[in-house]
Parts: structure tokens; sequence; C-alpha cells
């Protein structure tokens, strides 16, 4: 699971979440007969931490490039409060297993694996603008060195 940004993004921005979920295949011995099992990735589910959940939905959704940051995607939040939030994705997955190289059998029912949690930092950010042009007044708001007004 990763989050864009990470480990820290700003309250009421959405912060972009995605897998990265392969199959897996197995081989096994057991009593005496060679067993291949491949497990697929079907489906998703996103626990924000903060009382939200997605999914279980299909999609694993996708990196963004840094400047596309903030934008709204399949699987992205954005957190109404700042503090930490622990977001654990939990992955379902069908299966098939052969015996001996014999035919793909499926697996009744789905496996679901949660990834180990992942703390997202919510920050809270304030803009200000100032008309002060700092080189004709360097000790005007907004200035370097100037006396900052809460």
């Amino acid at each position: 699971m990763t989050a864009q940004p990470s480990p820290h993004t700003l309250r009421g921005a959405e912060t972009n979440f995605y897998a990265d979920a392969v199959e897996q295949q197995f081989d096994i011995t057991m009593f005496g007969q060679k067993v291949h099992v491949v497990a697929t990735p079907v489906q998703y589910t996103w626990n924000y931490g903060d009382g939200t959940v997605l999914g279980p939905q299909p999609s694993l959704g996708g990196p963004l490039p840094q400047e596309r940051w903030g934008e709204k995607t399949r699987t992205s939040h954005a957190y109404a409060e700042t503090g930490d939030f622990q977001v654990v994705l939990t992955t379902s997955f069908q299966g098939t297993y052969s015996v001996n190289g014999g035919p793909p059998l499926p697996i009744p029912g789905q496996g679901q694996f949660s990834a180990p949690p992942q703390t997202i930092s919510v920050w809270r950010s304030i803009t200000r603008n100032y008309a002060d042009d700092c080189n004709q007044n360097p000790q005007g708001q907004g200035c370097p060195g100037a006396v900052a007004v809460p």
C-alpha cells in the first residue's frame, strides 16, 4: 500500500492511496501429492482510519505524478480532521489449485489478507496574503524577520 503524499498530508486535500497487489503462486506437498496454488487479487477494501471505509471494490488505484497530487481518484480520501490515522488495506484473493500437474480447480470462497497498517499524519495549513513589499518595508507582515501577528 502506498499513499501520495506520505507520510504527511493536508486536511481537506485528496490523498491518493493505491495497492501493489499481484498474483501469488505456491507449490506445496500435501499427503505426498504436489499441489500448485494460484491466488489472484480481486477486490480491495480501504480503511482510512478515521471511520471511513471504501470497498470492497475492484480498483487497486494507481500512482499519480507529483504535480497531480491532491486530485480525486477512485481510491483517494480527504481527511476532515487533523491527526495521525492508521490506514489498512485488505485484499481479497480468489484461488485455483491443481494436483500433480492436473487441471486447475477453483478454490471456493475468497481469502482476505490485510497489509500492515500505515500511519498518515494529517496536518492543517494556513494561507495568508500580504500586500507589503519586503524590499520597501523589511518589517512588513510576512517578511523574513518581521514579528508575526497571530
